[in-house]
């Protein structure tokens, strides 16, 4: 897949883009041999290790291995005049997803089950172009801490990091990064002066009732029929209980009771299963949104089990906060992106995801932005096993990277 570059006139800044672009190839080689070997959260050994190789041949003044389990981070210190105190944070994740990629391309995963489903390969060699570009040029006062994250998806990292001591250790002003985009045409950018994804909170509910024959169920008090009525009353809770203004989503994703019956095979006995298992995630911007979710998720579970002669044991368990990017920082990535790719490309005020990320950890203690990159209208969408980085917008990217950085130790 192609992509034309901006042309000199589109933008007011094409030098960062262009000299990057002269590397695209270790760029292109770089990403796709961490896409032949993904590796999942906090196993990140391999990624790690050629990251820290990376950042040691170009010069960097520190590197440091380990952080946050299998997190790296690098040190670079600016030669321009100015205030050597300030400092920014630039972050990638290096994660995998446990999928099974369906993907022909010769760089496709080497590991069964496990692939680059959502772009992380790119993430961290765009920030690896940033490195190498930022290293080479030295051209802006003060520090750059480039923060190579393990285990986003699903455990995470960023905080495993910040409880590691990564902003003890690595003072930050301001934190940023980005995330590819599928839906978005390649090489633009989305950012907004606030919300971009949904926090994400995980319920367990464990129907406990009395099992029995299937054929005398009157002497049974049957989680199944409990589980389903629970189900069913989940839904009314973002149509029902939340101000229609507020975005919020409530899914159920596991139903589980009883054994595994094979579909027309008949079975010796059929018995009502002493309890029944549901799991669902809630996603909510405002926090009183949020408190709404957990307490109505709880009082139906444990009423409408209660209805149906049955117990509701309730687990819930926040997990992700929303990711709101600092108006001033997201300001400065617009006007970044717009000197870099012209305004044409660049769109502010799009709807947040409902998605979730755990950049939001870091957003929750420095004030930074999180910012889109468009990959192309027609790549798979992220967590597809067909899913493949366009590598045509890694110069784009590693060069927004390195113009975000300087133009934030300018401010």
């Amino acid at each position: 897949m192609s992509l034309v570059l901006p042309t000199p006139g589109g933008n007011t800044d094409d030098g960062t883009l262009r000299a990057i672009s002269d590397f695209h190839p270790f760029l292109s080689a770089f990403r796709r041999d961490l896409h032949a070997h993904p590796e999942l959260g906090f196993e990140e050994r391999r990624t790690a290790a050629r990251v820290a190789e990376a950042l040691q041949d170009f010069g960097f003044d520190e590197v440091y291995t380990g952080v946050g389990r299998t997190g790296v981070v690098g040190v670079l210190r600016g030669r321009r005049a100015g205030s050597s105190s300030k400092s920014v944070g630039l972050r990638a994740d290096m994660d995998a997803l446990p999928v099974q990629e369906e993907g022909t391309c010769a760089h496709r995963s080497v590991h069964a089950g496990r692939m680059h489903g959502c772009g992380h390969d790119g993430h961290v060699t765009m920030l690896l172009g940033a490195a190498r570009h930022l290293a080479h040029t030295r051209d802006f006062g003060g520090t750059v801490h480039f923060i190579f994250q393990p285990g986003e998806e699903g455990h995470a990292g960023a905080r495993v990091m910040i409880e590691d001591g990564l902003f003890e250790r690595f003072p930050c002003d301001a934190v940023y990064a980005l995330h590819n985009w599928p839906s978005l045409p390649a090489g633009t950018v989305a950012v907004n002066p606030g919300a971009m994804m949904a926090a994400r909170d995980d319920f367990w509910l464990r129907i406990e009732g009395v099992g029995g024959h299937g054929a005398m169920p009157h002497r049974t008090a049957d989680p199944v029929v409990a589980a389903c009525a629970v189900v069913a009353a989940l839904q009314t809770v973002v149509s029902r209980n939340l101000d229609p203004a507020l975005s919020a989503v409530l899914t159920v994703h596991s139903l589980q009771a009883g054994g595994v019956i094979a579909h027309g095979v008949p079975t010796q006995s059929v018995t009502v299963p002493p309890q029944a298992d549901i799991a669902g995630i809630a996603k909510w911007f405002d926090a009183s949104a949020g408190e709404v979710l957990r307490r109505r998720v709880a009082e139906i579970a444990r009423d409408c089990a209660s209805a149906l002669g049955t117990r509701a044991d309730v687990r819930y368990l926040p997990f992700l906060p929303p990711t709101v990017n600092a108006p001033p920082c997201a300001e400065l990535v617009r006007r970044a992106a717009t000197d870099l790719l012209g305004a044409a490309r660049v769109f502010t005020g799009v709807l947040p995801s409902m998605a979730s990320e755990d950049f939001s950890f870091m957003l929750n203690e420095r004030p930074g932005a999180y910012f889109w990159l468009g990959v192309g209208e027609d790549v798979p969408g992220l967590h597809h096993p067909r899913y493949d980085f366009n590598d045509a917008v890694l110069p784009i990217g590693a060069a927004l990277l390195a113009t975000i950085a300087r133009e934030a130790l300018a401010a």
